[in-house]
C-alpha cells in the first residue's frame, strides 16, 4: 500500500483552512501544522498550495489579515475569518459532507 499524502479535493483546502480559522488568527504556517496535527499526521498541506489559497480567500473577501509576531519572534501574516467567511465555512462544510455521503453510498452499494 502506497504511504503517500493523499490528494485533496478541489475546495477541500478551502474547507480546511476555513475551519481551523474558526479557532481564530493564526500565521499560514501554523494554519498547515494545525491541519496536519488535526488529520493525525495524515495530511500535509504543501505552502505553494497554502498560499495562494489563503490570498484567494483574502480577495474572495472570506478572511482578512494583518502583520504581526509568530511565536518564534518571526514577522509573520495573521489570518482571521470575517463574517462572510463562517458563512462560507458553513456552506462548505454541508457541501462536503453531502458529497462525503454520496460516496460512501456509490462505495457500499456499487
Amino acid at each position: 500500500m502506497e504511504n503517500s499524502t493523499p490528494e485533496l479535493l478541489p475546495g477541500t483546502l478551502y474547507l480546511l483552512a476555513l475551519r481551523t480559522l474558526a479557532g481564530g488568527p493564526l500565521h499560514g504556517y501554523a494554519i498547515a501544522k494545525r491541519i496536519k496535527e488535526s488529520s493525525g499526521e495524515f495530511l500535509t498541506v504543501e505552502e505553494g498550495s497554502l498560499y495562494p489559497a489563503l490570498n484567494r480567500m483574502l480577495v474572495k473577501g472570506w478572511l482578512t489579515a494583518e502583520w504581526g509576531l509568530s511565536e518564534s519572534n518571526r514577522k509573520a501574516r495573521f489570518y482571521k475569518l470575517t463574517r462572510e467567511g463562517r458563512k462560507r465555512l458553513e456552506l462548505k462544510n454541508q457541501e462536503f459532507r453531502r458529497m462525503v455521503r454520496a460516496i460512501e453510498l456509490v462505495l457500499d452499494n456499487a
